[in-house]
């Protein structure tokens, strides 16, 4: 794992800017960020993605691998923390002396130009930051953004608008959310993750009051999470906006109704009420449109305003998303990969699924978090009929001894739907042997599970 370094002076002149893991997707939004701008950019990946095709019809040149040679008259070169600090590039990069950036930090950098609306928190980010920013474009605020995920509104992660307001989703995992110029810092909630980099729950939480004391204009933050809440008593900002279903919340929820395809509920704010209908499912989702609805409100836009232009989000890439149907059997793919994420995506698609029966192939991502949490994930994925669980994706971490995706099969509770299939080339099969008509399969994990879509779809017309 490659640590940022704020102290690395941003360069006047960028340049020819090369990603060293381009496809990733705060890299791939801040590299089509400097495509718009004129830059030339080039970049490397382990493999061919949505994000490395979508670049290089930008105008980027990128190579499969990674090697010194990739390295071509590149001026700046941009990195992330799931890099390997024995990466070739970065090892050329660091011997020829060229400026090596993190990508938060320029981010940061791209960012500074606009009042700066940061949205952090253990899950929700690039739906609510994709809520936001697409309610701000249908007030006409036009804003630029960076996201984790495509925006339906916009087809891309990122791009240049003429508003005042530059929207993110800001990344806790390596506190550097606390690098950025924040004007509005939105705050889904604080379960606890990542406490491989921050140590105990403590910590992670003292960071996110850090993060939310360094605002400039406002904090957003739930009335109902139990981080939240900890983080709250913590804050010493002027301003402070709360949403959720708590009595005394500024933007309160009521009446969620997330039994159908598409989540309802009641908003109020400052005695003035309204009914909300989303496009997509979930009471998860109900709590990220408070959340986007409190922050427009708090930066002055009319309250029922806000909350129809925020039931217009059409949804991003990796939540929830539909990819196929054969033989009676749609297959969906979801981001989710914290047991809290993994409750609430599960809980949406049992809401629509109806009569079938829902199976998830679930990969675990990183190695710390499925020892930390195998009980947990074990319990979240009762919510399955059927539940595959494949080996680890690692991302930037070392193996650990009898660490395995086995380590969460063993523990549920119901042996009898939990299927540990660690060869990968096995899944597909096994998958579509559980299903019939009118079931689901969802792939579900933040690593490269989403890859195995059109092979699932295969191995059903099989």
């Amino acid at each position: 794992m490659i640590k940022p370094d704020y102290n690395q002076p941003i360069p006047d002149q960028l340049g020819n800017v090369h990603f060293i893991g381009i496809g990733g997707s705060g890299m791939s939004g801040i590299a089509r960020l400097l495509l718009e701008m004129g830059h030339r950019v080039t970049g490397s990946d382990v493999r061919d993605s949505g994000n490395v095709q979508a670049l290089k019809k930008l105008g980027a040149s990128i190579a499969l691998g990674h090697h010194e040679d990739n390295l071509v008259d590149a001026d700046t070169v941009v990195v992330t923390s799931a890099l390997w600090p024995t990466n070739p590039e970065y090892l050329k990069a660091k011997s020829l002396g060229i400026p090596i950036l993190h990508r938060s930090a320029l981010l940061a950098h791209l960012a500074s130009k606009g009042k700066l609306i940061a949205v952090a928190g253990a899950h929700g980010k690039t739906t609510t930051t994709g809520m936001i920013i697409t309610a701000l474009n249908r007030m006409g605020a036009d804003p630029s953004f960076v996201n984790g995920g495509v925006i339906a509104e916009f087809g891309a992660s990122s791009a240049f608008g003429n508003g005042e307001h530059f929207v993110i989703e800001a990344d806790e995992s390596d506190s550097s959310f606390l690098h950025y110029d924040t004007s509005v810092a939105v705050i889904t909630n604080v379960d606890p993750d990542h406490l491989d980099h921050y140590g105990s729950l403590e910590a992670f939480q003292a960071e996110f009051a850090k993060f939310a004391n360094a605002a400039k204009q406002m904090v957003v933050i739930s009335s109902d999470d139990q981080g939240a809440v900890a983080v709250t008593k913590l804050l010493t900002h002027p301003k402070v906006l709360t949403f959720g279903e708590a009595a005394d919340a500024t933007v309160c929820l009521k009446n969620v109704d997330a039994t159908g395809p598409r989540v309802r509920f009641h908003a109020s704010y400052q005695g003035d009420s309204t009914s909300v209908e989303l496009t997509i499912p979930g009471a998860h989702n109900a709590h990220n449109a408070a959340a986007a609805i409190a922050c427009l409100v708090g930066l002055g836009f009319d309250f029922q305003q806000s909350a129809k232009a925020v039931a217009s989000f059409g949804g991003t890439e990796r939540r929830f998303e539909l990819h196929g149907e054969v033989r009676g059997v749609k297959v969906f793919d979801d981001f989710a990969h914290h047991p809290t994420e993994v409750i609430a995506a599960l809980k949406a698609a049992r809401a629509v699924v109806g009569n079938g029966k829902l199976i998830t192939v679930f990969q675990p991502h990183l190695f710390s978090r499925t020892r930390l949490f195998a009980q947990e994930f074990a319990d979240a994925l009762l919510l399955s009929d059927d539940a595959i669980v494949t080996e680890i994706y690692p991302a930037r971490e070392d193996p650990e001894p009898g660490v395995t995706g086995e380590m969460i099969a063993i523990r549920s509770q119901n042996p009898s739907t939990m299927h540990y299939v660690p060869a990968w080339d096995d899944v597909p099969a096994a998958a579509a042997k559980l299903a019939k008509p009118g079931d689901f399969i969802i792939t579900m994990g933040c690593g490269d599970i989403n890859r195995m879509v059109p092979d699932l779809l295969k191995a059903l017309e099989k």
